[in-house]
């Protein structure tokens, strides 16, 4: 159950669970199509010294008025001015599948910008960028359009059968699509001064062990890859695993950083 929400500076944030005393923050980006409240439910997965800002673009939920974004540089230089409101404090960026090219690009961006950057980036159910390949599914006829967001596991089939839900979310959809398919990396001439891990199901079908652990090659600091069980939306089997494993990092800080001691959630 959703208990809260704090108001925060910007419409790209969402709080479902207000922190106010939180000394540190685990940032979430969605994949193509998804929305803030995919991240809801980690809130309640955290101690109470982390708080969980969910990341929301344009043009879906209560943002539904605003113009869809389908250039990287246009959204992620639209974020990185947003972000620079909240970091204050130490945090953690993960992004799953587009979301993870978001939250790269963003660190580009931030360190361009010589702004505050992520105590660990979290690049879930993506390829290296070396990897990168351009697409065109978010052109094909419906039929096929519709059939493959059914193999990627996280849109029912009975979704696809309701008019009006087709009528809001295929845009968007696909709309996320052409952002990541025309999506060029941008060149990195030197190592992230970042932790970076890099996080798979060993069942996605979109992404191969080898190519997730190439993140390697983008980091001066250390990296470290995990492998779940399951296919490209692995993290909704294994939620509570997956926040455990995203904010391992911050077991490590001085205990001076945080209010009072942590309370760890267990892990099946």
């Amino acid at each position: 159950m959703i208990l809260s929400r704090k108001p925060m500076p910007s419409p790209w944030f969402r709080v479902y669970l207000a922190r106010p005393h939180a000394t540190a923050r685990l940032i979430c980006l969605p994949h193509a199509g998804g929305t803030a409240s995919f991240f809801s439910e980690w809130a309640h997965y955290l101690p109470e010294t982390i708080e969980l800002v969910a990341i929301q673009y344009p043009g879906r939920q209560e943002r539904l008025a605003e113009p869809l974004i389908n250039n990287m540089q246009m959204l992620t230089q639209a974020l990185a001015e947003a972000i620079s409101t909240i970091l204050d404090r130490p945090y953690i960026l993960f992004g799953h599948s587009m979301g993870a090219a978001v939250g790269h690009e963003l660190c580009m961006t931030l360190m361009a910008r010589k702004q505050r950057l992520p105590e660990r980036l979290i690049v879930s159910a993506r390829e290296a960028p070396m990897h990168n390949q351009a697409g065109s599914l978010h052109s094909a006829p419906e039929p096929i359009f519709c059939k493959r967001l059914i193999e990627l596991g996280n849109t029912p089939a009975e979704l696809l059968q309701s008019d009006e839900w087709c009528k809001i979310m295929l845009p968007i959809i696909r709309n996320d699509y052409q952002l990541i398919e025309t999506y060029v990396p941008k060149p990195q001439h030197a190592a992230l001064p970042i932790n970076i891990s890099a996080f798979a199901g060993n069942k996605d079908n979109e992404l191969t062990v080898e190519q997730a652990a190439d993140w390697s090659s983008l980091t001066s600091k250390s990296f470290d890859l995990r492998v779940f069980d399951g296919d490209h939306f692995y993290l909704c089997e294994h939620r509570a695993s997956v926040v455990a494993e995203a904010i391992r990092s911050f077991r490590s800080q001085p205990a001076s950083l945080y209010d009072k001691p942590m309370a760890w959630p267990s892990t099946p």
